[in-house]
């Protein structure tokens, strides 16, 4: 019998897991195989990832789902963004890879672009200019005469780094490269002037550029008897985790807008082509590489990475579940405390709380002292965020956008996505919640032919995930609201 399950190692910047997905009587079926934590290093004053860590969690997921009986056609991988393995001469990595927290401040930024205009690093990638991207990443490493970027063979971004430790192949797959801001949205490949730049060999990257869909190899003799599942082959998905997710999004056309919700709100639209101009350079809009030929436009947002952080320092007082957390929320006076949650404040504080709290001080605002209280705050500070972006969008895009797909965990926040309506004034479609795994899963399944192309992918999706509708409400309560978050927010011009 012919095999309809798919693996997807998902790794986020909190968590990974491994999930089956399993096309049953025409609809997809997921099982959760095995759930585990991510969590930075701090050692000496820098932010690690444990590669090593998530290599054993991810073995350990392939083996429970060799002994549930299940036998993939395939295994796929995507992870986070911007973040860099290196390898040596022997084929080994050399040690931890940095994770881009560590590179948060302008500094090297800045001195990049003394010498390098942005305008023309713009031109050349049409990517935002965010301070922990590869190249600034890199920057900084040659700035500090690094070791590792010395000595290294190869750099492979983290989804193509799990592949090589699942197979022994390296490729360098080309949504996760385009995260980087190196890489030309034109030919679709490294830009020569940067790498020169930056100091870095093109060949440091290994072979062309794969797209999804390419087999990178399958799985080495000794993980294919440690797991029980054989020489399975691993697919280069989606390796970026936004770029899997949109690929699920559930619409009917190419007319919407997308908000992937989770540590990082992503918000953006699927066009056939880059836009790299003065006034996407200005909105600082990235044109990053999404399957099959499109361009994903969209535009970072910090998400819910300030209620995660604010967790935090709760938990060690009082451990609230998330459900509770939202209980809480509805019992706060609205827009009683509003911020600008991309505010390079809240990049990466010592304390989350205590910096809203500052903010809020600073500005005349209320200062928020209960959970709840910073909650409120947190969820409609990023709704009225969401609207900042979403009008900026609405400016570029070549057709009209009457509906914004929520998709990825964020989809499950009831009160959120609630928000999210009355903010943006246009109806909120929320799910799926797995997005991202679905998407990964989607990418395997037409590279064996399940699939012809996206928009079936698509049209498969919405007959095997329920969608929740959120229309706007209190609309002038809203405008009045934005009005006032517009005196704290950077604008988008």
């Amino acid at each position: 019998m012919e095999s309809n399950s798919f693996l997807a190692v998902d790794l986020g910047a909190t968590s990974g897991r491994v999930i089956s997905g399993s096309i049953e009587n025409g609809k997809l079926v997921l099982e959760d195989i095995h759930k585990f934590p991510n969590e930075m290093i701090a050692i000496h004053g820098n932010h690690y990832w444990n590669i090593f860590h998530l290599f054993r969690q991810i073995k350990e997921g392939l083996t429970i789902a060799s002994r549930k009986g299940i036998k993939p056609v395939s295994i796929g991988v995507d992870t986070w963004g911007v973040d860099i393995a290196f390898v040596g001469e022997d084929g080994s990595l050399m040690g931890l890879p940095y994770a881009y927290r560590n590179f948060t401040t302008r500094e090297n930024t800045d001195s990049f672009l003394k010498q390098f205009p942005l305008d023309e690093l713009y031109a050349r990638t049409g990517i935002q200019t965010l301070d922990f991207n590869t190249v600034f990443q890199l920057y900084a490493l040659q700035l500090r005469q690094s070791s590792q970027l010395k000595a290294a063979k190869h750099i492979l971004f983290m989804p193509d780094a799990i592949s090589y430790l699942l197979t022994g192949q390296q490729v360098t797959e080309y949504t996760i490269a385009s995260t980087s801001q190196m890489l030309n949205p034109t030919t679709k490949d490294f830009d020569s002037k940067i790498l020169e730049y930056i100091g870095v060999e093109r060949s440091k990257f290994p072979g062309e550029i794969v797209f999804s869909g390419h087999q990178v190899g399958t799985l080495t003799q000794e993980l294919a008897q440690e797991t029980g599942l054989g020489e399975i082959p691993v697919i280069a998905v989606a390796g970026h985790d936004t770029a899997s997710a949109v690929v699920s999004v559930p619409a009917v056309d190419h007319k919407f807008a997308y908000l992937s919700s989770g540590t990082w709100s992503l918000m953006g639209l699927e066009l056939p082509e880059p836009v790299v101009n003065d006034r996407s350079q200005k909105a600082n809009i990235t044109n990053e590489g999404g399957v099959d030929g499109t361009i994903r436009f969209l535009k970072n947002i910090t998400g819910m990475w300030i209620l995660e952080q604010c967790k935090k320092e709760w938990d060690l007082e009082h451990v609230y579940s998330y459900e509770e957390l939202v209980d809480l929320s509805h019992k706060a006076t609205p827009f009683a405390s509003l911020f600008d949650p991309d505010n390079e404040k809240f990049a990466n504080p010592q304390s989350m709380t205590k910096a809203i709290a500052e903010f809020c001080r600073q500005t005349g605002q209320e200062i928020p002292s209960t959970a709840g209280e910073f909650v409120r705050a947190i969820f409609e500070s990023l709704a009225l965020r969401y609207k900042q972006v979403f009008e900026s969008l609405k400016t570029f895009a070549t057709f009209p956008i009457d509906r914004l797909h929520v998709i990825g965990g964020g989809s499950r926040n009831e009160f959120m996505n609630q928000l999210t309506a009355n903010s943006t004034g246009v109806e909120v479609l929320a799910g799926p919640a797995e997005a991202t795994a679905i998407g990964n899963m989607m990418m395997q399944a037409k590279a064996v032919g399940r699939f012809n192309n996206i928009q079936e992918i698509r049209d498969f999706i919405r007959t095997s995930v329920a969608l929740n509708v959120y229309h706007p409400q209190e609309k002038a309560v809203w405008e009045a609201a934005y009005l006032q978050f517009l005196k704290y927010a950077k604008p988008i011009e």
